[in-house]
């Protein structure tokens, strides 16, 4: 049996591909609702982190943060109360690598593994099964579980030790942040000079400036549909994270501190649940122009 913590935006639709996979799983969320809709889609209910641990010899979590995970861990009737000798903890939250580190050490003196497995495609591609998995730990432990990541996922990458896998989320939000950013500019100029947006991006679009985040997220800003699939304020957490972590390590992130402040102003506004596509809000208030036509 699988355990599985966290069943929200994108850990319900993970334990969902798990499940038509045929894995048999108990779940727990401290949301009752949440519990409970997934009891009701043939999932064994545990009452608690600790349950869950003394009942699976694998067990995932998917949760928002570090202080989550180090809770649902570390805490009172936590996953370290129940975890058996041999059992692998594989946590797929976006957390500090730093946490990740001081969790799994705990883990290991109980005698279990755990590896740190964040993923990227928010909720679309975890409804899909098609999430991009980096994962850190013991490379031996990674490949006995590697075919149940890829249930969740099209691609599960070993990268490190443990923590890589936060780092390598870290660079990854960076990246996507950025585009975003370089995206709603370049949006909010066509549609200030009387050029059509949508033709631009699509005449840009198989060019060097293409990606994938572009294709996901300029149809939203055409279209103002800030519909979350990954929110505002999730992202304002994963790149506190790199910001963090980048001066605990002595590296000048400037254009990430530029956006992460953007993101904070959205937020202020009141805009931190609608999708980081929203980020084009802030430059089309700085314009006076609307993206969409």
């Amino acid at each position: 049996m699988i355990g599985f913590i966290g069943l929200r935006i994108m850990g319900k639709p993970m334990a969902r591909n798990l499940m038509k996979a045929g894995k048999e799983l108990m779940v727990y969320d401290v949301e009752p609702a949440a519990l409970a809709q997934m009891t009701g889609e043939g999932c064994k209910a545990a009452k608690s982190c600790r349950e869950i641990a003394e009942n699976c010899d694998v067990m995932i979590l998917m949760l928002p943060n570090s202080p989550h995970v180090e809770a649902a861990v570390l805490g009172e009737d936590g996953v370290l109360e129940g975890i058996g000798k041999g059992a692998v903890l594989i946590d797929m939250s976006s957390i500090a690598p730093a946490s990740s580190q001081k969790v799994a050490a705990k883990v290991a003196e109980k005698g279990g593994h755990m590896l740190d497995a964040p993923v990227s495609g928010g909720e679309p591609k975890a409804i899909e099964g098609t999430l991009a998995i980096m994962v850190g730990g013991e490379e031996e432990i990674f490949e006995k579980v590697k075919d149940l990541l890829l249930i969740m996922g099209s691609s599960a990458v070993y990268v490190g030790p443990i923590g890589s896998g936060n780092v390598t989320k870290l660079a990854n939000q960076i990246i996507v942040a950025l585009n975003i950013a370089a995206m709603s500019e370049a949006l909010v100029l066509s549609r200030k000079a009387g050029v059509d947006p949508e033709k631009v991006y699509q005449a840009i679009r198989g060019g060097l400036a293409g990606s994938t985040v572009l294709d996901a997220k300029a149809p939203m800003a055409l279209a103002g549909n800030f519909k979350p699939g990954f929110r505002i304020e999730l992202h304002i957490k994963d790149i506190d994270n790199a910001l963090q972590t980048a001066h605990d390590v002595g590296v000048p992130l400037p254009l990430t501190s530029g956006v992460f402040e953007i993101m904070q102003a959205l937020k202020v506004a009141g805009k931190e649940k609608n999708d980081h596509s929203g980020i084009v809000e802030f430059y089309e208030q700085l314009a006076a122009v609307r993206v969409k036509g």
